[in-house]
């Protein structure tokens, strides 16, 4: 059941928040609205059941996909933070299929609904065009976990490519394998093959056309790989923070679920008929317990019905 967040941060002021940041068409996205639809197919590991009876992860299947830069509008003016990058998609048939949302850091900004409202709304345009920086201090003085998304950003420069970016999904997901047995896993995409180092015109600066002209170029010449893993879960980590990582996270045992590859561009409109919602998950994964996550399954729903 999804809860109902205190001090009026509900999941649709969210919404109508992030618009609110946008310049955009009614009918983009509330968030990650610029992006490139592709389609593929998933492999499954001879591991995957050990972690998850899902079968969206346990067996092969056609994917869809997207490839996308934050924001309503990625070239927002003031727009000072760090621009993430975000990788959606789908696995598994019409009757089992589960959507995963994983994004370019290990962290979310928010722990909690209204911190995440309080967030968004430091950061709205003024008259000028730009946040208020007076209001944006404040703010991240009295919440200093909102700059660890920043700050980790910061210090890891991405690479020039969607294809040779490393993306995670931010929440701790309950997996049940096939002998009943539940641990906590989070979501890890890593592409496949030697990663590009960063380089100075690449990072959050670099055009999202160009990001776009890239993966079509590559895609072009051949397909892109990742690989599907689950970083396992420890007694004691923290499951409800979502602006935290796990104790010695990189360093934790992980197993292969399976590997995506992507094989041809879609065009937009079929990812846009079918939009990525993290409510969509085949039995054998269960939503995680975090605030943040229900908030983001109730919003995907509203922004959805809005830009219809």
């Amino acid at each position: 059941m999804i809860r109902n967040p205190t001090g009026g941060a509900t999941p649709g002021a969210i919404v109508a928040t992030l618009k609110a940041m946008t310049v955009g068409s009614p009918k983009a996205r509330a968030s990650f609205a610029r992006g490139r639809c592709v389609r593929g197919t998933y492999i499954p590991s001879d591991r995957a059941e050990e972690i998850t009876k899902s079968r969206s992860f346990t067996a092969a299947s056609r994917v869809l996909a997207r490839f996308s830069v934050d924001g309503g509008n990625p070239r927002m003016p003031g727009a000072d933070d760090p621009v993430l990058r975000g990788f959606s998609f789908r696995l598994g048939d019409i009757n089992h299929h589960s959507d995963i949302l994983t994004q370019s850091a290990p962290i979310h900004y928010a722990r909690t609904a209204a911190q995440m409202l309080a967030y968004l709304k430091a950061r709205v345009p003024g008259p000028d065009g730009r946040p208020d920086p007076e209001k944006l201090r404040a703010f991240s003085a009295a919440n200093s976990e909102t700059l660890h998304q920043a700050t980790y950003l910061a210090a890891h420069p991405l690479p020039a490519s969607f294809a040779d970016t490393t993306y995670w999904a931010v929440h701790a997901f309950p997996a049940t394998n096939r002998s009943g047995e539940t641990q906590f896993i989070k979501f890890k995409v890593v592409p496949v093959g030697s990663q590009a180092a960063p380089t100075e015109d690449t990072t959050e600066t670099k055009p999202e056309g160009l990001l776009q002209d890239d993966l079509e170029s590559r895609i072009a010449a051949r397909d892109i790989r990742f690989s599907l893993m689950a970083v396992l879960g420890r007694a004691g980590d923290p499951l409800l923070d979502v602006t935290i990582r796990w104790p010695e996270e990189d360093h934790r045992e992980t197993v292969r679920l399976g590997t995506i590859v992507i094989t041809a561009i879609e065009a937009n409109e079929a990812c846009n008929a079918s939009a990525f919602n993290p409510a969509n998950l085949a039995e054998g994964i269960g939503y995680p317990p975090d605030e943040i996550f229900a908030v983001r399954r109730a919003a995907y729903t509203i922004s959805r019905a809005r830009r219809r």
